[in-house]
């Protein structure tokens, strides 16, 4: 099957390890066609004996090993379309003379095993109450919701109850605590002989969780890493684009840090935020400001520190548009579109948080071309309050389905025979959750109080664009910085003003280091 030169070398690999007290080293592979792409399957790898009072067989595999240990030493000869070929044959022919292993009898009374599809549930939630989408032990998550209601339901049987893993479980995007969504892909295995499965779902879940309905889909798919983009808005009143308060600024000039604390706003100070209206040039500053994060860029400065490095930071942005303004209850509202391939933790409300301290602060667009570049610095992040998931994209999988034959095992991954349902949802328990909360919260205006009472991490952004060197983040600045904030809480506590500010609002005024509580993909 192979030929004398393969046969030769791999002779001579086995002499040397049976004389050499050194370990031979296995012979490098070509990366088969048949691996999965960065997966290591070393299953079925054949070991490599380097014990010099041993014998050893030449390896069956379709690789031939080196010649010599020194300079001289032979390249490896790579593997042809047919050694390929058959290697996989043979070891399809011990699989099947291997003896089949026996069952576990099922437990008495247990009940029958029934066939499991793998689908692509559409759903959408509003994430208030909820830390978030993935499961999370002691947590209320969607995710949790979902399976205990799909178990209740019938759709996960009581054997895969127990590990979500049991039946594929993948969500196509991972969201913060709080974070909504319109649209939200869920690929596993589900037991689907009920027609009236999505239904019974649905009866099991909290009115603020809906199924839409599901697609059936091939075995291999994936909800997350066959989506080819996902789309997000961020619903964003327009009073937050003011012009800095100069009684801020004396604030945070004037007094002590730990003294420092965010007024109570007055119902006239209420009244002026909701009949504040943004200007043409204010509307035109943010399109254009977002418009510099289209493209392929180094985000490393708009997501948490842990983990992130310069090879894993890179994100490309297809698109971030902001709507023409419109009135929702008295007050001006712009909803804000980004369209991604992924997005990192906290990625999006950090991109949205810089743009408005721009806008207040009157700096230049170029300060975004300036963080792409340089060292580490602190993002202020928006409140995850106005952020949703509008959906997530399956366009080169639905492709691919269109030019397949007719009778194609899946259907298209598309939210469209849903969307008078998602509209009407969207209104109901997304949008006017996130306008009454802030009308009652003032969640953003007492944001942006923050970062300009607090003003320390953001020295960066001002009239220049120019990013000082104290804006850099070191661990001796964030040690300083953490004590600082620490300092802080006990007073607070002291005074009982313990919870004065929201977590968001103690994350955007202060340090990035934060634990991760959920992720944007």
């Amino acid at each position: 099957m192979f030929g004398a030169r393969s046969v030769l070398g791999r002779i001579a690999t086995t002499v040397r390890s049976i004389i050499s007290p050194k370990a031979v080293t296995p012979p490098t592979q070509t990366p088969s066609a048949f691996a999965m792409p960065d997966t290591q399957d070393t299953s079925s790898a054949e070991p490599v004996v380097s014990n010099s009072n041993a014998t050893s067989e030449p390896s069956a595999s379709p690789a031939t090993a080196a010649g010599n240990d020194g300079p001289g030493k032979r390249k490896v000869r790579a593997q042809t379309t047919k050694e390929r070929r058959e290697y996989a044959k043979r070891k399809r022919l011990e699989r099947q003379q291997e003896e089949p292993r026996e069952r576990q009898p099922r437990p008495e009374g247990s009940e029958p095993r029934k066939p499991k599809r793998k689908v692509a549930l559409l759903m959408g939630f509003c994430g208030t109450g909820f830390q978030g989408m993935q499961v999370n032990p002691n947590a209320r998550t969607i995710e949790g919701e979902l399976f205990k209601a799909m178990i209740a339901a019938g759709a996960v049987s009581e054997d895969n109850a127990d590990d979500q893993s049991k039946v594929q479980f993948q969500r196509a995007a991972r969201t913060d605590k709080g974070v909504h969504a319109a649209g939200q892909v869920v690929s596993l295995k589900m037991i689907i002989e009920d027609p009236d499965i999505v239904q019974k779902i649905n009866e099991q879940l909290p009115e603020q969780i809906r199924l839409w309905g599901y697609v059936r889909v091939v075995k291999s798919f994936n909800s997350k890493t066959l989506c080819d983009s996902r789309i997000y808005e961020y619903l964003l009143p327009t009073h937050v684009l003011m012009p800095s308060s100069e009684k801020n600024a004396e604030i945070a000039r004037t007094v002590e840090f730990v003294q420092r604390t965010v007024p109570e706003i007055t119902p006239e100070q209420i009244e002026e935020l909701r009949a504040y209206r943004a200007s043409e040039e204010q509307l035109q500053f943010v399109r254009d400001a977002l418009a510099k994060y289209c493209g392929t860029h180094d985000f490393r400065n708009f997501t948490v520190t842990r983990g992130c490095t310069e090879s894993n930071s890179k994100r490309y942005i297809h698109s971030f548009t902001a709507s023409d303004p419109m009135i929702i209850r008295g007050a001006e509202w712009i909803s804000l579109k980004v369209k991604g391939q992924s997005f990192m933790l906290h990625q999006i409300r950090k991109m949205v948080g810089l743009v408005v301290l721009m806008a207040r602060a009157g700096a230049p667009l170029k300060l975004i071309d300036a963080l792409f570049a340089s060292p580490r610095v602190n993002v202020p992040k928006a409140p995850g309050l106005g952020l949703l998931l509008e959906q997530p994209v399956f366009e080169s999988f639905n492709r691919r389905l269109k030019n397949q034959r007719k009778d194609a095992s899946s259907d298209p991954v598309t939210f469209e025979p849903y969307m008078e349902q998602i509209n009407e949802f969207k209104q109901k328990f997304i949008y006017d959750a996130i306008v009454d909360t802030e009308m009652s919260d003032n969640v953003f205006n007492a944001w942006v109080q923050g970062t300009e009472i607090f003003p320390e991490p953001f020295t960066y952004v001002n009239k220049e664009g120019v990013i000082p060197e104290e804006a850099f983040i070191t661990p001796e600045s964030e040690r300083k910085w953490q004590q600082k904030m620490q300092e802080l809480r006990e007073v607070e506590q002291k005074l009982g003003k313990a919870g004065n500010q929201s977590d968001d609002d103690s994350e955007a005024a202060g340090s990035d280091n934060d634990d991760e509580k959920g992720k944007v993909n």
